[in-house]
């Protein structure tokens, strides 16, 4: 039974592992390079893992790592689904399953969330009329707080900082303020870019090959960081109380799926969204699944120093390293329970929406 095993080290190894999985199920495999290197000199690349065929009617894709160091554990969920879950299963003749890893490959090499210029991918991926410039309104009544143009000491007060004005602003308010993306501060936190990022630019170039023939195309990003410790939550965009909604509550349950609300709405940039302007409405739905991991202030704390030691701080400085593990850690746990348990979730999700969406006996359009 696929476990906490299903988890790489590092990105290559990662890499090396879902192409070996893809290779064994003999699927159609595709690399897509990109310029960038990682810490060791080694080509980076987006890899395709697709069974069924190219025509194929109903397509579910999974796709992973479009933040970087995140990207392990949805590798981790590719790895036990190809390596020990599908076994014999193929998908229907009019039928395909499309797996897409690392979207952000210099992020998992580098683990770091963002990419190599900086930019928060889950803020990149801007609709036509959108602007590429702008920021939240209120933001510069925290700018200074996030971004410090010094090494980071041992002991950081941003936590009792956001806990302080979390109390007096709300937390939704100041949450949105912080993280519903900018596009002026190219060091600053969840800065969105100026321009499509390459990634944007190869997923455009590819999505009439991928897609072309499909009248119903279910999507799942992979993601960590919101909710409950080891829980898997779905987030859905659609409001509770809409039939939609009420129609995924019954194929995950309740208890999994969230309305996507609140800072969600204020968010430009993000990659769903944008899958579904360039899809159409009418074919396409996409839902991230998230796998907890700690709660608002840590992860913002992490993230912010993490940024703050990138830009700032001293290599060689052992208080860098500790940084950096403390970032890796709020979104990628090292408890084995953690991983064990976030894993096999996402294992049996993939598993119920191969169930539901592809499944020609109850496939439902």
């Amino acid at each position: 039974m696929p476990d906490a095993s299903s988890y790489s080290p590092d990105y290559v190894a990662a890499r090396a592992r879902f192409r070996a999985a893809a290779y064994a199920l003999d699927a159609h495999v595709e690399h897509h390079p990109l310029d960038a290197l990682g810490p060791d000199g080694e080509d980076l690349s987006i890899d395709v893992a697709r069974l069924g065929r190219m025509d194929a009617r109903r397509v579910v894709v999974i796709t992973s790592g479009l933040r970087g160091v995140e990207g392990f554990f949805g590798s981790a969920a590719q790895a036990a689904l190809l390596e020990e879950a599908i076994g014999t299963w193929r998908p229907p003749a009019d039928a395909a399953l499309l797996l897409v890893h690392g979207l952000n490959p210099w992020g998992m090499a580098w683990k770091r969330r963002v990419n190599e210029d900086n930019v928060d991918l889950n803020r990149n991926f801007l609709l036509p009329e959108q602007a590429w410039r702008g920021v939240p309104e209120g933001y510069a009544r925290v700018e200074t707080v996030l971004h410090p143009k010094t090494t980071p000491p041992r002991v950081d007060t941003f936590p009792a900082w956001m806990a302080y004005r979390a109390l007096r602003e709300g937390h939704g308010a100041l949450h949105t303020t912080i993280a519903a993306g900018q596009y002026d501060r190219p060091r600053g936190l969840f800065f969105g870019g100026n321009g499509p990022s390459r990634t944007s630019v190869l997923l455009r170039e590819q999505l009439t090959r991928w897609f072309g023939h499909a009248e119903h195309i279910f999507h799942i990003d992979l993601q960590t960081g919101v909710g409950s410790w080891g829980r898997l939550l779905l987030l859905a965009p659609h409001p509770e109380e809409s039939a939609e909604f009420k129609r995924l509550a019954e194929d995950y349950g309740g208890d999994t799926l969230v309305p996507v609300g609140g800072l969600g709405n204020a968010v430009r940039g993000q990659f769903l969204p944008w899958m579904r302007h360039h899809l159409g409405a009418d074919r396409y739905e996409g839902l991230a699944a998230v796998a907890g991991t700690y709660g608002p202030i840590r992860l913002l704390s992490s993230l912010r120093a993490e940024n703050r030691v990138h830009h700032h701080g001293i290599p060689e400085d052992p208080n860098t390293f500790r940084v950096r593990e403390r970032m890796l850690d709020a979104l990628n746990p090292r408890s084995i329970k953690w991983r064990k348990r976030t894993v096999l979730a996402a294992l049996r999700m993939i598993q119920r929406t191969l169930e539901v969406r592809l499944d020609a006996t109850r496939q439902r359009d």
